[in-house]
């Protein structure tokens, strides 16, 4: 007579590891102010500072406003799915149509007691000084690399943020971005405020545009 033993071992151990979508572009905004928050331990942000340049701060120009030329594509197309805008011009024509409060929106860095208005040259129908700044130390370095300042990198990293709040609109209101920013803070014309359960983010919001006469 044979007997069949059937040898059972452990469970096989499984790692899960689950994955929701996360906003990328955001991320990598985090990823600039982290890197400014490092940077504020060897250069103060401060107005003494604003002239002050580098190739650390040339880095985080160009990343910021190369993300800037990201997201301004993509929400122009989010805007209009007809659009073809491919340069900082177009941008400006379509997103201050849609949106013409960005020009006014106000960031602050409280830690350090700054506020500015990354795009405000947008309602004189110019482009940004910073983007102006990006463009000449790409293309012509040798000539104007003190424009890699402190000043125009700070301006450049909250103009990404400040479009990245018109681009994630939908997750801004729902209290998705998240992380919260841990230097940057936005002012007029968004109101702000804490989710009131679960993560307690941050909830950006724009005032409900007013409806025009019939």
């Amino acid at each position: 007579m044979r007997i069949r033993l059937n040898i059972v071992g452990p469970p096989k151990e499984r790692e899960m590891i689950e994955e929701s979508p996360t906003p990328q572009h955001w991320n990598y905004f985090l990823a600039l102010e982290s890197d400014l928050s490092t940077l504020s331990r060897y250069l103060e942000p401060t107005q003494a500072n604003f002239d002050a340049y580098s190739l650390e701060l040339a880095r985080l120009l160009f990343a910021a406003a190369s993300e800037v030329d990201v997201v301004a594509k993509q929400l122009c197309r989010r805007l209009s799915a007809e659009s073809s805008a491919g340069r900082i011009n177009a941008y400006r024509e379509e997103i201050t149509r849609h949106h013409p409060e960005i020009a006014s929106a106000q960031v602050s860095i409280p830690k350090f007691g700054l506020s500015f208005i990354p795009w405000e040259c947008w309602a004189r129908n110019e482009n940004p000084i910073w983007w102006t700044a990006y463009n000449k130390v790409k293309h012509e370095r040798h000539d104007h690399f003190s424009k890699a300042s402190l000043k125009n990198a700070l301006n450049a990293v909250g103009g990404l943020f400040t479009l990245l709040l018109f681009h994630y609109s939908q997750e801004a209101r729902a209290g998705e971005l998240s992380p919260d920013p841990v230097l940057f803070r936005v002012g007029h014309p968004f109101q702000v405020d804490r989710l009131a359960w679960g993560a307690q983010t941050f909830v950006y919001q724009l005032p409900p545009k007013p409806v025009a006469a019939s």
